[in-house]
This record gives C-alpha cells, structure tokens and sequence, in this order.
C-alpha cells in the first residue's frame, strides 16, 4: 500500500522559512518522481514542486526561486525548503506520487502571518 505522510508545517512569520518532509513507503521510491503541491480552501490544488528520480528538479515560475525540493534516497523521504515565505504561501501542503494511480498524504498546514 503506498503511503505518504507529510510534516513540519507551522505557523511562521512573513520572510521566514519552514522545511517540509514527507515519509513515504509501499513503492519502490528511488524509480519514481515525486512532487509537492499546496491548496487553500475554495482553490484549486497547486503545483509547487517536482523532483524526479535522477534528481532533476523542476518549479513554477511563480516561486521564483524561493522553495528547494530535494530527496534521500535511503531514507525514502522528500523535502520541501521554503524561504522568504510570505502570506500567500499559505496553504496545506502536500506530497504526490503517481504510482499506478494519485496518490497524496494527508497534508501539513503552513501558516505565514506575524
């Protein structure tokens, strides 16, 4: 059974920065592009980031750079870093695989606001 189980959300201030995990399990990890997405209630889910299984990593425009996506392998975990968050990057936040089918953890609230 895939799995997917996201952490570290928090409420931060506006310029701050947060890291995000994802544990996932029930899929042979390594082989598979992983994603990032985030949603904010009556909004559609939004990309935020990819990294695909020989590490290329790829972004929207709209990030312009401020969110890193990275992976471990062995631990069989994906990370999101964040910087210079603002009020509009908040959001839940969530970890997607394409295995067969969709499938997403359960998310992680990120709340910017001082």
């Amino acid at each position: 059974q895939v799995q997917l189980v996201e952490s570290g959300g928090d409420l931060v201030q506006p310029g701050g920065s947060l890291r995000l995990s994802c544990a996932a399990s029930g899929f042979p990890f390594s082989l598979y592009d992983l994603r990032w997405y985030r949603q904010v209630p009556g909004k559609a889910r939004e990309w935020v980031a990819t990294i695909q299984w020989n590490e290329h990593t790829r972004y929207p425009d709209f990030l312009k750079g401020r969110f890193t996506i990275s992976r471990d392998n062995a631990k069989n975990m994906i990370y999101l870093q964040m910087d210079r968050l603002n009020p509009d990057d908040t959001a839940v936040y969530y970890c997607h695989v394409f295995y067969s089918k969709d499938t997403w953890g359960q998310g992680t609230q990120v709340t910017v606001s001082s």
